[in-house]
């Protein structure tokens, strides 16, 4: 989800938000990351908040605020993020033991439901983004959880498991063939599946129709 410098920026900006109670100047976002325009630090910052990790407070000048770090999980989406260049790099410096073989199941609607084919794929993952239990991998097709950070092409950790709480995002199985990944909540004899993004209207369903098949904890990117 976040590049390097992006991951930096936040944690300088969040540092000096905890230390001094004030936001960093450009300059000084400028002079800790070694960049010589403030383009590229408005850039870095656009994508923090496009992601949701920041935001600009209204009619203040250097205003920004800090909604999630990397380390913390915004709902119940773990901003546990590796980019595959960065698992390439984790791959050649730490051991098997830090890193576990799931399957990779084919593709999850991030949209229109889709069916979702396990393939004969596997990826590595590192231990650390996975809790107890079984898990698997999902291809993500569609946009329709953009606003929180899952894009087209993302690759999707889900621990398996039938049951979650309100407002956590999960693979939900529609009518026994309709698979797709969304913000789950119980409203009485009905379940909503939520999409993170205006596009997409929220699906209102009775509850017998939709089954839990897992509950997202991490996610993988590539950079090209």
């Amino acid at each position: 989800m976040l590049t390097k410098k992006q991951h930096d920026l936040l944690l300088f900006i969040a540092s000096n938000l905890k230390d001094k109670g004030v936001c960093p100047s450009y300059e000084e976002m400028c002079a800790f990351l070694g960049l010589h325009s403030k383009s590229g630090i408005n850039r870095l910052v656009k994508a923090l908040e496009e992601r949701g990790f920041i935001r600009r407070l209204p009619n203040k000048a250097r205003a920004l605020e800090v909604l999630i770090m990397p380390e913390e999980k915004a709902g119940v989406l773990s901003n546990q993020v590796f980019t595959k260049n960065r698992m390439h790099e984790i791959e050649k410096n730490i051991s098997n033991d830090n890193l576990s073989e799931i399957p990779l199941c084919g593709k999850i609607a991030c949209g229109t439901p889709i069916e979702a084919v396990r393939v004969n794929e596997t990826v590595c993952v590192p231990t650390q983004m996975m809790g107890a239990g079984e898990h698997y991998a999902l291809t993500v097709e569609g946009d329709s959880m953009k606003n929180i950070g899952i894009m087209d092409g993302d690759t999707v950790i889900i621990q398996r498991a039938d049951t979650a709480q309100n407002g956590m995002i999960v693979v939900a199985l529609v009518d026994g063939y309709e698979v797709t990944l969304k913000r789950i909540r119980m409203q009485g004899k009905k379940i909503a599946l939520i999409p993170e993004n205006e596009a997409y209207e929220t699906r209102i369903l009775d509850a017998d129709r939709v089954s839990v098949q897992g509950r997202l904890v991490g996610l993988l990117r590539q950079y090209h």
